[in-house]
This record gives C-alpha cells, structure tokens and sequence, in this order.
C-alpha cells in the first residue's frame, strides 16, 4: 500500500513540474554596439552580481545568444518579476568583413567574424520568433533611429504581440538625443539610459516590473 501512496505523490510532483509555466524569457534586442551586452551586464550585476558576457568596440562581439536565468528585479512599490535574460548578437541587414579589417583584423579573421556575425543574426531572429516573451530593443541614442533594421525588428515584435520597452542608451555621451528614439517610435515607452554609467536604470527597473510582471 505504501508502494502505491509513494508513487502517487511521486507522479502527482512530476506533474506538477510538468505543467508549470516557465521563466519568461526577456530578450534584449538590437542593432549592432547599441551597447545591448553592456546593459545585460548592468542589470545582472545590479540583480545577481554575476556577468553575461565580454562588450568590445568591434562590432558583433556578441555572435551567439547568451542566456542568464532566474534573474528577479523588484520595483519600489514592492512588485517583482522574474525572468531568463537573453543577450542577442546585433541584427543588421549586411554583415561585410571589410569591417572588422577596419578594427585592424586580419582578413582571415574578418571573414571568420561575419560568418559567426551571420549565423549569429540567424539564430537571434529564431529565438525573437520561438523563444521570446518580451524584449527591451537598445538603440544607441547618438544615432538616427529611423534605419531599415530597427523598423524590421520593431514590426516583428509588435506583429508577435510582445511587451516592448525601448532603451536610448548610451546618454553618458554628448550627442545623445534621446527624443530623437521617442519621436521615431512614439506607441513604445522609450527609457533614457547610460548602460555603462547605470544612469536613470532604476526607471528602468520600475518599467519592467510594470510590462514583463
């Protein structure tokens, strides 16, 4: 009988692990040196005091999905949200190796890079359609936001019904404009912020706990 009672219990945990929802999965998106892998490192290190992954000058130093789980980020009112933080290498429509030679690589390197670069586009733009259940898109705010790739994107996430909040990051430089990103995507809430400085990202913690809890 105590067989039969122990399996019971045994079946009835493995169901419920089972059917348990999963971590949601918030993927940070965007263009190439956004500063994307520099603000996961931010909130990982804010959260859990851990890292995601190396940033460079180069572009497409991040050429594979870096993924840290259970991160829980609360806000001053007390409300939390757990999730999985997945890092995406930079999305853009041409990838040539002629540009890391400008970084001073050499060629055999270069093309090395823009395949891993490629192939890493591939896979972000897998997880964004399959595996994503929110995502903050970086933009780099001393930059023109109204380019090809970040209209994609942008249309992508909204025809999946996705929570998104933009970041204008990197308003520790002098140019920055950060109204210039809310002007070009005015349906989105849009978050100035110094990913390397960790200027204004308490805004942004209070942000996500409102769209992702």
């Amino acid at each position: 009988m105590a067989f039969f009672v122990n399996t019971r219990k045994k079946i009835s945990r493995f169901l419920k692990a089972f059917f348990r929802k999963r971590t949601s999965r918030l993927g940070i998106y965007g263009p190439p040196n956004a500063g994307k892998t520099t603000l996961a490192n931010r909130i990982v290190r804010d959260w859990v005091g851990d890292a995601v992954g190396p940033v460079s000058e180069i572009p497409h130093e991040t050429r594979r999905v870096r993924r840290k789980e259970n991160i829980t980020i609360t806000g001053q009112n007390g409300s939390s949200v757990t999730f999985d933080i997945v890092d995406t290498p930079g999305v853009t429509t041409k990838i040539d190796y002629n540009e890391f030679m400008e970084y001073g690589l050499e060629k055999e390197e270069a093309i090395k890079r823009a395949r891993e670069a490629t192939e890493g586009v591939a896979e972000a733009m897998h997880w964004l359609r399959e595996d994503i259940d929110g995502v903050i898109y970086v933009l780099d705010a001393t930059q023109d936001p109204f380019q090809q790739v970040n209209i994609m994107l942008v249309g992508i996430i909204e025809s999946r019904n996705l929570p998104v909040l933009i970041v204008a990051n990197k308003t520790d430089l002098p140019d920055a404009s950060p109204a210039r990103i809310k002007s070009a995507f005015p349906q989105h809430p849009v978050i100035p912020v110094s990913g390397l400085e960790g200027t204004n990202v308490e805004e942004l913690y209070e942000k996500m706990t409102e769209y992702f809890g």
